[in-house]
Formats: C-alpha cells, sequence, structure tokens
C-alpha cells in the first residue's frame, strides 16, 4: 500500500502528554459508512482513543447491479497492534484490489484520497482461468517453490526417522557422554525418555526431602518412583541424571533408572527423575518398623557394599565406566528391595574420575553432603580435591556408619532369641544434637575422634561381630587405613548365607 501522512511516525504505543496539565485524548475522525460509525449512521465523526488512528480505505466492490464500484470507507481504529496492522494490511494481497491509508490528527482522514493501482478501478471482477489456458509464470514458479520445500521437508523426516532408528538421539541433558544410549541398560532409549513425561500418572506423595519431594505415579500400568527436583536443585537434576546415563552403571544394587524428562509451562517448570519403586522405601524407614534377623543383616550389607564397589570401580574398554564416587552415603540414600537386597540412591553430588585426563569431575552444584555422616577429612576442610582416592575413602567411613545402623536393629548375640535389638538410632545419636551443625559434628569426630559405640552382645554373634569389626577399620580416622569396599565385600562374602530373603 501507499502509507501518505505528513505527520509524526505511526506509535503502537499509548499516546504521552508533553504538557503536565495537558490530558492525554483520542483525535476525532470522519466516518462514512455503517460498519464504520458508532451510532450506525452512514456519515458523521468518531472519536479514537488516545493514541489510535484515523483511515479511510478504497476497494473495488460489486453492487446491487453486480458492476464493479470502488467503494470508500472512513472511521477510527484503535491504539493497540491490532489498529497498526490494519493500518499495514494493504501490503498484503488481497482478492479484491484494496488500499487504506491512515493518519493522527483531528478530521485528517477528509483529506485522504487512496489509489487503487494502476488498471485495476474499472476492470470487471476476475474470472476463473479456463482449463486450457496457462497458467501465470508467477504462479508457477510459487507451485514450484512450494512442491521444492514439501520434498525437502519429507526428506528430512524420513534422514530423522533412519537416524532414531539406528540410535537414539542425544538425552536432554547436554555433556560430553550425550553420544550414550541405553545399550548399557541405563534406562529407556533416549528418544523414549523426552515423552515419558506426558505419560506419566501421579498417584501419592512418598516422601519429601531437601531436594523436592518423591511420589509414586504409574506409567504403562506399571509403578514407579517420580522425584520432582525444586527448581532451584537444577545442578542436582542434572548431575544425577548424568550418572545415571553412564555406560555400564547399571547394578542390581544401584537403583533402576527409567528416564529423565522436563515438564512445564511459562510460569512452572518440573525437573523428573523415573526409576523403579521400591514399595519397603529407604533402608532409614525399613529400620524404624522391622528387626533384622542375622541372615537378612548380612544379606543388606553385602548388597549396599557391592553396590558401592561397582560405583568406585572403573572398567577400562572403547565404551567403559568410570569409577565413581557417592558422597552422600547414608540409610535415607539406600532402598530396601522386595528380596531383602538393597540399592544405592540419590547421585546429586558423585563425582567422575576421568582417566584418560587423570582428573575428578566434581558436581557443579552447592550441595554437600548430611553433616551426621561426613568424614572427618571432610569436616575439617581437608579433602584432596584432586585425589579421587580421599572421594572413595570418604564414602568408606560413611559405610560405616550404615553398618551400625542396622547392627542396632539385629536380634543376634548371647541368649539364643532372648536377645531383643536396640531401637533405631542414627549415628552419635546421644552425642549431638537431631540437625548437628558442622561446629557440633568437628568437636565430636575431628577433635575428639569419636565413633559410635559397639554394644558388648554383638561380640556373641557371627554376624554383628564380623560387621563390628569392618565398620571398625572402614570408620578409622586415617583414610588411607580404611577398607575399600572391594575388600568388605570379599569378606561378607564369607559369611552370607545362600539363598534370597523375603520381605513381608
Amino acid at each position: 500500500m501507499t502509507y501518505v501522512d505528513s505527520s509524526p511516525p505511526v506509535s503502537i504505543y499509548p499516546c504521552v502528554c508533553t504538557h503536565i496539565n495537558q490530558p492525554c485524548r483520542g483525535i476525532v475522525c470522519e466516518c462514512s459508512g455503517p460498519s464504520a460509525c458508532p451510532d450506525g449512521s452512514s456519515n458523521g465523526t468518531c472519536s479514537t482513543q488516545p493514541g489510535g488512528y484515523c483511515y479511510v480505505t478504497v476497494e473495488e466492490v460489486l453492487d446491487e447491479g453486480g458492476l464493479v464500484v470502488v467503494e470508500r470507507i472512513a472511521g477510527c481504529l484503535p491504539p493497540d497492534e491490532s489498529g497498526f496492522m490494519q493500518c499495514k494490511s494493504s501490503q498484503v494481497p488481497h482478492q479484491h484490489p484494496k488500499v487504506i491509508e491512515c493518519c493522527e490528527k483531528d478530521l485528517c482522514n477528509r483529506r485522504l484520497r487512496p489509489v487503487l493501482p494502476a488498471g485495476s478501478e474499472d476492470s470487471p471482477p476476475a474470472l476463473p482461468a479456463p482449463p486450457s489456458s496457462p497458467a501465470p509464470p508467477a504462479l508457477v514458479a510459487a507451485a514450484l517453490c512450494v512442491a521444492l520445500l514439501a520434498a525437502l521437508a519429507a526428506l528430512w523426516l524420513l534422514l530423522r526417522r533412519r537416524r532414531a532408528g539406528k540410535r537414539p538421539p542425544s538425552p536432554p541433558v547436554l555433556t560430553d557422554h550425550t553420544e550414550i544410549s541405553s545399550g548399557s541398560g541405563s534406562g529407556l532409549p533416549l528418544l523414549v525418555q523426552r515423552t515419558v513425561a506426558k505419560q506419566i500418572q501421579m498417584v501419592e506423595s512418598i516422601g519429601k526431602g531437601r531436594y523436592g519431594e518423591v511420589w509414586l505415579a504409574r506409567w504403562r500400568g506399571e509403578r514407579v518412583a517420580v522425584k520432582v527436583f525444586f527448581t532451584t536443585e537444577e545442578a542436582s537434576w542434572f548431575r544425577e541424571t548424568e550418572i545415571y546415563q553412564t555406560v555400564l552403571m547399571r547394578h542390581e544394587n544401584i537403583l533402576g533408572f527409567i528416564a529423565a524428562d522436563i515438564k512445564g509451562t511459562g510460569s512452572w517448570t518440573q525437573m523428573l527423575l523415573i526409576t523403579d519403586y521400591h514399595e519397603h522405601g529407604s533402608l532409614h524407614d525399613y529400620l524404624q518398623l522391622h528387626v533384622l534377623d542375622p541372615h537378612t543383616l548380612l544379606t543388606m550389607a553385602y548388597s549396599i557394599v557391592s553396590g558401592l564397589a561397582h560405583l568406585h570401580m572403573d572398567i577400562f574398554g572403547t565404551k567403559g565406566k568410570p569409577a565413581i564416587a557417592h558422597r552422600d552415603i547414608k540409610s535415607k540414600n539406600i532402598l530396601v528391595k522386595r528380596d531383602g537386597q538393597c540399592a544405592l540412591a540419590d547421585f546429586g553430588l558423585a563425582v567422575r574420575y576421568v582417566a584418560e585426563r587423570d582428573e575428578v569431575d566434581l558436581a557443579p552444584n552447592t550441595r554437600v553432603g548430611t553433616r551426621r555422616y561426613m568424614a572427618p577429612e571432610v569436616i575439617d576442610e581437608k579433602l584432596d580435591l584432586a585425589d579421587f582416592e580421599a572421594f572413595k575413602m570418604a564414602d568408606m567411613y560413611s559405610l560405616g556408619l550404615v553398618l551400625w545402623e542396622m547392627c542396632r536393629r539385629c536380634a543376634a548375640g548371647a541368649g539364643a532369641g532372648a536377645v531383643r535389638a536396640e531401637p533405631y538410632a542414627p549415628p552419635y545419636h546421644d552425642r549431638v544434637p537431631p540437625d548437628p551443625s558442622f561446629e557440633d559434628m568437628h568437636a565430636l569426630v575431628v577433635v575428639e575422634r569419636a565413633r559410635p559405640a559397639l554394644p558388648p552382645r554383638w561380640r556373641h554373634a557371627p554376624a554383628t561381630a564380623a560387621l563390628a569389626g569392618l565398620m571398625a577399620e572402614c570408620w578409622h580416622h586415617n583414610p588411607p587405613v580404611r577398607l575399600t569396599a572391594l575388600r568388605v565385600k570379599k569378606t561378607l562374602a564369607k559369611y552370607r548365607a545362600e539363598g534370597d530373603v523375603k520381605l513381608v
């Protein structure tokens, strides 16, 4: 269209007063035509809102006799974007020739005389071309362009489907390991993971923590656990997803990973981690409700250290597994399975050892471990962050405290069946508050070098006596003296009874 106006450029923003005492107001425009005047009259004036426009349109229409005539309509347009876009509307082609001009002064549209394109004013209405007539060159070119674009889009979709069939695309988190698929058993194919959030049906909340909330949910008819992270814990979700996607990570004593996804709208976001569901919950909760027999105690202890040994182990190969340290071993991060074994969970603080570069891949988040379970060198801030073995030895200290929690709930010792287990209690329950500070733990663990007390009855049963000796070596004050996870696993293998334990 031809946009003619001697006034300042059109603004789509509300009017701004240039004088303090001058109120903002709209402008008065000529209106002609029943559809343009507010009172329904064919001619008159109308007033716009502040910042509005006056306009005049000229369009070819058919009169009652079927003749082509030029119709002129004048009126007011609103100040918002719809009014501005109407002023620009004649820049796109119309079925019938039409042109519009706008201005921004009182009754300025009386002077507007829009002109239709040359050759259109007295021309008859366009008739469909006969089948035999050749199409205009411009139409042919446009059709060819559309056909070419459609062919390119179809080719792109075909290539994408073929690639998806050969190898899943990258996971939702972009790292150096984005080429990893679920071929190692680390979860669903990554293409499927991106749609899992839409298929999850939340059932009930089963736990809350500092990172977020855990829900029991249903997916494809199966019960799963969904860990919903707070938006402030994005780094933990990122790291945990990254660790679970590690090649050869899957192990019977590590929580089974299904998928990771993000869902939300513009106002909220949920970061989801979908894993296997274990109805017995965490070891912390299970020990409060159940008393263990020696067989169950050894089965649980062996499964925990087996998972930790697999985590600490590095597997060399084309797609090998790096060594991983958990950094937050505690009874709340260990789940109890139906067959009596346990599985390690919560890898939001885990670190990996990259053998190719001989460096420790630290988690990029601000969280720290649980103070009650922290090793002395961690509390004293003397842990060598460049030494991966130091992280593994810190895990072993925490493992010793978990073994102590389990032994307290084992009914074994002198007097055969008359021995009762101690009530559940966390490590150092009798020495520090329920939520101990760094100062509390530093004074107890670093300065006093105190460790949880070992009841005399433990010495009279093979299971608790064996574990008492192991835990004392695991929580030694000097990290290099502590046992490795593999050494503890081999020692427990001698005491482990055959067969599975069924929990009811």
